[in-house]
Order: C-alpha cells, then sequence, then structure tokens
C-alpha cells in the first residue's frame, strides 16, 4: 500500500517545489516514527482484536496530542474545549471495552493499543510541526509518502520476500486504491494542521473509528448497536464542543 502511495508521490515530486530546509529534520524524524507505529500496531493486532486495539490508540492519540501539543508547540485549549476533547475520546475509547473490560491474559493488546498512541502522537506533532515549516504544504506531504516507502517498503519486501509477490498479483487493484485513499486521507490531515491545532485535527480524523464500527453494525450485522451509536453520539458531543469552543 505504502509502495503505491510512494510511487505516486514520487511521480509527483518534479513538479513541486524543494520543502523549505527547516522541515527536513522533521520529514526524516516522521519517517523513522512511522517505523514504530506500524510495528506497535501489527503486535497489536497479533494479541488482540481489531475492534480492542484500533479504538484504543485511535482514542488515546488526540489527548496525548493536546498535552503534547501544549508543552511543544503552545497550543492551548479552553477548560470548555479540553472537556469536550476528553468527551470524545472516551466515546472512542469505549468502543474497544464494548464486550466488558478484558480478563488478565488480554492486557497485552490494551499495551500495544496504548504504544501506538504514543507513536501516532509523535509522528503527528513531527509532521504538523514539519509542514508549518516547508513553505509548501503539498511538497512536505509528497516527500513524507516517498521516504516511508523509499525506507519502509524494501525492509517489508524482505520480511515477505516469499509472498509478496503473489499476494500483490491477487491484490494488486485493493493496493492501488488504498494507497490512493489513504495518501490522498493522512495528506489531507496534514494540510489541515498546517491551519489549525494539531489536537483538534486529530480529533476530527479518529470519527473514523466511529464510521467503522457503525458499517461494521449496520452493513455485517453486528453487535451491540446500541453501546456503538451511545459511543458515537458522546464523540459527535465533544467534537461540537470543543469546535465550537475553539
Amino acid at each position: 500500500m505504502h509502495g503505491c502511495s510512494g510511487l505516486i508521490a514520487l511521480c509527483l515530486l518534479p513538479f513541486v517545489p524543494l520543502p523549505d530546509s527547516d522541515s527536513w529534520p522533521f520529514l526524516a524524524l516522521s519517517a523513522m516514527l512511522h517505523w514504530g507505529y506500524y510495528f506497535f500496531l501489527v503486535k497489536g493486532y497479533q494479541h488482540g482484536d481489531l475492534g480492542v486495539v484500533y479504538p484504543l490508540a485511535r482514542g488515546s492519540a488526540p489527548l496525548m496530542i493536546a498535552v503534547s501539543g501544549a508543552w511543544i508547540a503552545g497550543e492551548h485549549f479552553s477548560i470548555t474545549a479540553i472537556t469536550g476533547l476528553i468527551i470524545a475520546s472516551v466515546g472512542i475509547i469505549s468502543l474497544s471495552f464494548e464486550k466488558g473490560w478484558p480478563q488478565r491474559q488480554t492486557y497485552r493488546p490494551m499495551f500495544f493499543g496504548l504504544g501506538t498512541a504514543v507513536w501516532i502522537t509523535a509522528y503527528t506533532l513531527a509532521d504538523g510541526l514539519g509542514v508549518r515549516e516547508s513553505g509548501a504544504k503539498l511538497s512536505y506531504i509528497l516527500w513524507l509518502f516517498a521516504l516511508e516507502a523509499i525506507t519502509f517498503c524494501p525492509f517489508a519486501l524482505w520480511v515477505r520476500r516469499s509472498t509478496w509477490r503473489r499476494y500483490f498479483t491477487q491484490n494488486w487493484r485493493g493496493l492501488w486504491l488504498s494507497g490512493i485513499v489513504s495518501g490522498a486521507a493522512y495528506g489531507l490531515v496534514i494540510f489541515a494542521m498546517s491551519m489549525y491545532p494539531m489536537a483538534l485535527v486529530s480529533a476530527l480524523r479518529e470519527t473514523s473509528v466511529v464510521f467503522a464500527v457503525l458499517m461494521g453494525a449496520f452493513l455485517f450485522k453486528e453487535h451491540h448497536l446500541v453501546y456503538r451509536l451511545s459511543a458515537a453520539l458522546a464523540v459527535a458531543t465533544g467534537l461540537a464542543v470543543m469546535t465550537l469552543s475553539s
């Protein structure tokens, strides 16, 4: 997926200017931090369900970004805005516990979920600060995707050297589509962070978790519909409070 989005970025790089040199350290840092994100996310999925790991990671990250952003970037929010952010984050995190509190032997998914949130916080801050120093937002975004593909894909291909050709042949349409969609999605996030507080953008981004679980309930007839609707309402309420007070 990253190879596909990175190849598209490489083809577009000749048509954009170089980002300002002040943003280059952030580009390099973000590319490295994404490695930690991938590792923790994959380990989380190896030990637990997507429905446990992903909401916990994505719901915790905006709170961490708000605290880190206030300390590193001086992005401060009112008490009302922070309250809204907490409500939205708790609504997302609650989706990890729709089947109840995990048993003692299932704490590993929680550990890796929270660890993933730490890496999300780190690369979000790097990209939010980096794009503001770039002088060319699109250029920063394209260079990031290109650097990720150049550094990460050779490693992934080597690890899966016996299976990746068959996998790509069988799934190439989906890989190109997911590469385009995921690149456009995170590109929009980076673009938004160049103008708005990083915690606010991150919180709005994580509503994708709610859309995913609601689709699971309505399209795939998964259980806990009332619980999921309640969580979605909490997220929407929290985001509305945060956005209006910001």
